[in-house]
């Protein structure tokens, strides 16, 4: 596996920089099971594969649309020092809306929003592209399977692949399937 480099700031809060290309690669995705929900393994599978092609992307606070990524918001804090206002990328729940959009899914840009979607789903049932949560619902990503997500994870850091273990371990919410 390749490792990532994280601005030292960020490490310094503990989080850990995980998942490149090359941890993508070799994490297995499919899924042969489905729900009564319409999560087939095939749909989960196409979520993954349209989240992947967005690795390495520029995280931008309030960033993506419909459409792909988008120039970032104003937040009055953090976001602003980085100058997310200025680039173009996606926040965590404008990466899942954009993804869901591109299998016909219309999803709020909104991770507190996009919990209310779907159904749960148990941690021990999770398939690739589920929605999986962190934060206290403030953080969203989709499940690829092998115990990793991608997503978006916050100011200053891109797209990527991460564990579901450690500190989003201790901050993980639920799941829901779409």
């Amino acid at each position: 596996m390749t490792s990532q480099v994280c601005p030292r700031e960020l490490n310094n809060n503990g989080i850990a920089c995980e998942g490149t290309v090359a941890a993508a690669q070799t994490v297995s995705y499919s899924s042969s099971s489905s729900s009564s929900s319409g999560n087939s393994g095939s749909r989960g599978q196409q979520v993954v594969n349209a989240a992947m092609q967005w690795l390495g992307t520029t995280y931008a606070w309030g960033g993506g649309d419909y459409n792909g990524p988008t120039l970032g918001i104003r937040d009055g804090g953090v976001a602003d020092r980085y100058g997310d206002y200025r680039k173009t990328g996606f926040d965590c729940s404008g990466l899942v809306m954009y993804v869901f959009a591109q299998v016909g899914v219309s999803l709020p840009h909104s991770s507190y929003a996009q919990y209310g979607m779907g159904s749960p789903v148990s941690r021990d049932q999770l398939q690739p592209g589920d929605l999986v949560f962190f934060d206290g619902l403030g953080h969203v990503g989709i499940y690829v399977g092998g115990g990793s997500f991608i997503h978006a994870p916050h100011t200053g850091d891109v797209v990527k692949i991460s564990s579901i273990s450690g500190w989003y371990a201790s901050t993980y919410v639920g799941a829901r399937r779409i």
